[in-house]
C-alpha cells in the first residue's frame, strides 16, 4: 500500500471511530435524539461526505483558514472552541426544529442534512423558494458565529449515471453555496464540493433510501 492510500486509510478509521463513540442528533419529525445504528450510518456518511473537502489533498481547508485568519477573523483556542461550538449548535438547533433538516454534532464539527425533497424538486438544481425561510435561519446563526469554515456537500442517490450524478451534486452544492453569499456570508468561508452517488447514508436499493441520499449537507468546523 503506496503511503498516500495508507494515510487515507487511517483517517477512515479514525473517522468512523470518532463517529461510533460520540455521536448526538435530532430527530426532524419526532424532535427527539437518537442514538440507534441507523443514526450512527447517517453520522458516518455525512462525516464521509464532509471528508471529501475537508480532508482532500489540496488542503483547501487550511488554506482557507489562513486566508481568513490574515484577513482579520479571529481565531479559536484551546476551551474556547468546545463552548463556541456548543452555542452555535445550541442556536442551530432551536432554529431548524421541526424544519426537516437534522442537526448532527461530532467532536467541534456540526453538520446539516438538508433533505433533497425540501430543498429540490427531483433532477433539479434551483432551490425551491419555500425552504428559504430555512436557509435565511441559518444564515443568522453563521452570521452570529462567523469562526468558521462552512463545507457545502451536494449528494445524489445511485439513480442515473455517475457523470450525471456528479455535476448534479455539484449545481446543487452551488445552489445552496450562492444562496448564502448573496446573504452576505463571506466566501471565503464556504467550501463548496460535489459528491455524486459516492456517500450513501442509506441503501439506494429503495425509494425512501434514494430520498434519504439526495441531500445537501452544510458541516461547520471551528476556524483554530
Amino acid at each position: 500500500m503506496k503511503t498516500s492510500q495508507a494515510v487515507k486509510s487511517l483517517v477512515s478509521v479514525v473517522l468512523v471511530a470518532a463517529v461510533v463513540a460520540s455521536c448526538t442528533t435530532l430527530d426532524p419529525y419526532t424532535r427527539e435524539e437518537k442514538t440507534s445504528s441507523a443514526t450512527k450510518g447517517a453520522a458516518i456518511g455525512a462525516l464521509a461526505g464532509a471528508a471529501v473537502g475537508l480532508i482532500s489533498g489540496d488542503n483547501s481547508a487550511e488554506r482557507k483558514k489562513r486566508a481568513l485568519i490574515l484577513a482579520g477573523v479571529g481565531a479559536l483556542a484551546g476551551g474556547a472552541v468546545g463552548n463556541y461550538m456548543d452555542q452555535q449548535e445550541a442556536r442551530l438547533r432551536a432554529r431548524l426544529e421541526g424544519t426537516g433538516v437534522s442537526v448532527t454534532r461530532i467532536g467541534d464539527n456540526i453538520t446539516l442534512n438538508m433533505p433533497g425533497n425540501i430543498t429540490f424538486d427531483t433532477d433539479r438544481y434551483d432551490l425551491k423558494s419555500t425552504f428559504f425561510p430555512v436557509l435565511d435561519s441559518v444564515t443568522l446563526v453563521f452570521q452570529e458565529f462567523d469562526k468558521t469554515l462552512i463545507e457545502v456537500a451536494g449528494h445524489t442517490d445511485s439513480t442515473g449515471s455517475a457523470a450525471h450524478n456528479m455535476t448534479l451534486s455539484q449545481r446543487r452544492a452551488e445552489s445552496v453555496a450562492d444562496y448564502l453569499k448573496s446573504r452576505q456570508i463571506r466566501p471565503d468561508r464556504l467550501i463548496v464540493t460535489g459528491a455524486g452517488e459516492s456517500y450513501p447514508i442509506a441503501s439506494n436499493e429503495t425509494a425512501a433510501g434514494r430520498q434519504l441520499n439526495r441531500r445537501v449537507e452544510l458541516t461547520i468546523v471551528p476556524l483554530t
